[in-house]
């Protein structure tokens, strides 16, 4: 069982670092000095949830790998983030549009996980939970503002959540390693959070007067190691000085 936890414990803090990394992107570029701010302060969240978890993971594998060995010191196939969290950002629209969906996602989980069997999973949870309730509910502003605001807002939301809508089918996939965890009461079932993720995000669209989105085929394997050529190109600028200077220190 320390094998599936490790992974788990793995992707969770492999989801909150990509994501964490790709806003920091926005830092000096985004609409107002007030919304970098914001996005900035988010990125800051993830990435601080990326360390627990990533420090929990490297403690279960005993194999010498701290957070920072596994952030900087992995190839792309090792990486078991959703393909969600690595996509472009696009624009300010399609940024919030991911930012909706992977946080009323993650707010659902953390919920649910804060009461896990494994103390220390709990703990991280409970300690986010207030931090991602924020996320969820600024990028749900910022999708009603959006969807309800000029045509082009709207026009460029409808491609944002269009971009990503592909991708949500991957978050409630179950394997071995979850279906494992969840026998022991540590896992979060991902069936028992779509029907709080869907009527949270179709009461967002209702108020943004923004039309349901209907699932396309879904696109998974960011579980596998199977990512798309976004998160080699980002891995390689997060990665860039640990890489070159291994030995280097603070």
């Amino acid at each position: 069982m320390t094998d599936a936890l490790f992974t788990y414990a793995l992707r969770l803090g492999d989801d909150s670092l990509v994501l964490g990394q790709r806003l920091s992107e926005w830092c000096g570029h985004a609409p107002t000095i007030e919304v970098d701010l914001s996005l900035a302060n988010v990125a800051l969240d993830l990435v601080g949830q990326a360390q627990l978890f990533l420090g929990y993971a490297g403690e279960l594998e005993g194999k010498g790998r701290d957070a920072d060995r596994l952030a900087f010191h992995r190839d792309v196939m090792a990486w078991t983030n959703c393909l969600m969290v690595e996509q472009p950002n696009g624009d300010f629209a399609r940024t919030m549009a991911r930012q909706f969906l992977f946080s009323t996602w993650q707010k659902a989980l953390f919920d649910r996980l804060a009461v896990s069997k494994d103390a220390r999973l709990a703990e991280i949870a409970a300690k986010a939970v207030k931090e991602v309730a924020y996320h969820a509910d600024l990028a749900a502003d910022w999708v009603i503002r959006l969807g309800d605001g000029t045509g082009e807002s709207r026009t460029r939301m409808i491609a944002g959540l269009d971009w990503h809508w592909r991708f949500v089918d991957e978050l409630f996939q179950t394997d071995s390693v979850i279906e494992t965890l969840v026998a022991e009461g540590i896992a979060v079932d991902p069936a028992a959070l779509r029907p709080v993720f869907e009527a949270r995000v179709a009461a967002v669209l209702a108020e943004a007067g923004l039309p349901a989105m209907e699932l396309p085929r879904p696109i998974v394997g960011g579980r596998k190691g199977h990512h798309s050529e976004h998160l080699g190109h980002m891995l390689a600028v997060m990665q860039h000085i640990p890489r070159t200077y291994p030995e280097a220190v603070w």
